[in-house]
């Protein structure tokens, strides 16, 4: 008896020319990402540990000074250099706040916040912490709102990647000793702003929650 004739052998899925040319795709896509991610250098432990109901240490820093309005008068020698740390802060509740006059949520919060360190001046010290804008147009803005308290300059998006702010506006609330009670992500309301304060005077801890509109870091 004759044997049947070899039937052709099918290809392997793997080895078709447009299932690997996906794969490769694919490949590349997730290797993006993962550089991406690291490239950013985002911290999240901040937002971590207020999730576990701690209160962690708030990431130094010492940074050029943009606007010197409503510097407590113990603070002015600090400053004298034209930069200011957070360190020289301590003994004070601090409000920090990122921003940027190109932002237009920053602008619709921008006259609470003016407010809020009117009204609670000499319980805590309010904080504008510019980045990824011009100084002109950064001063420009302050003098627009009608600024009442100081602020400092980010020019290199380092302090940011230590707090973990991905997006403007974003705002911490510090304690007199310098931890981490809350953080609010997006454009702060007054009642957000109450409860922050009251929980950075107190040393207990608000946590991080969502604010209104923001926009993305450029």
């Amino acid at each position: 008896m004759s044997a049947a004739p070899e039937q052709p052998r099918a290809k392997s899925p793997l080895r078709r020319p447009g299932v690997i040319a996906a794969l490769l795709l694919v490949a590349a896509f997730v290797a993006l990402l993962a550089y991406g991610l690291a490239a950013s250098g985002v911290d999240d432990d901040l937002d971590v540990a207020l999730g576990r109901g701690e209160t962690p240490p708030a990431p130094g820093f010492e940074l050029p000074v943009l606007a010197g309005t409503g510097l407590p008068e113990r603070l002015r020698p600090a400053a004298a250099d034209g930069r200011l740390s957070l360190g020289e802060l301590r003994g004070t509740p601090v409000v920090l706040n990122f921003w940027a006059s190109w932002c237009p949520p920053c602008r619709t919060e921008a006259p609470v916040l003016v407010e809020q360190a009117r009204e609670h001046e000499g319980e805590v010290l309010f904080l504008g912490l510019n980045m990824q804008d011009l100084t002109g147009e950064a001063r420009a803005f302050l003098d627009e709102v009608g600024n009442t308290y100081p602020h400092v300059r980010d020019d290199d998006d380092g302090v940011a990647r230590a707090w973990g702010a991905t997006g403007l506006p974003e705002t911490f609330f510090i304690t007199a000793d310098g931890r981490v009670v809350g953080h609010v992500i997006g454009a702060v309301d007054a009642e957000q702003l109450e409860e922050g304060i009251a929980a950075a005077r107190r040393g207990r801890v608000s946590g991080a929650e969502e604010g209104g509109e923001r926009r993305d870091l450029r």
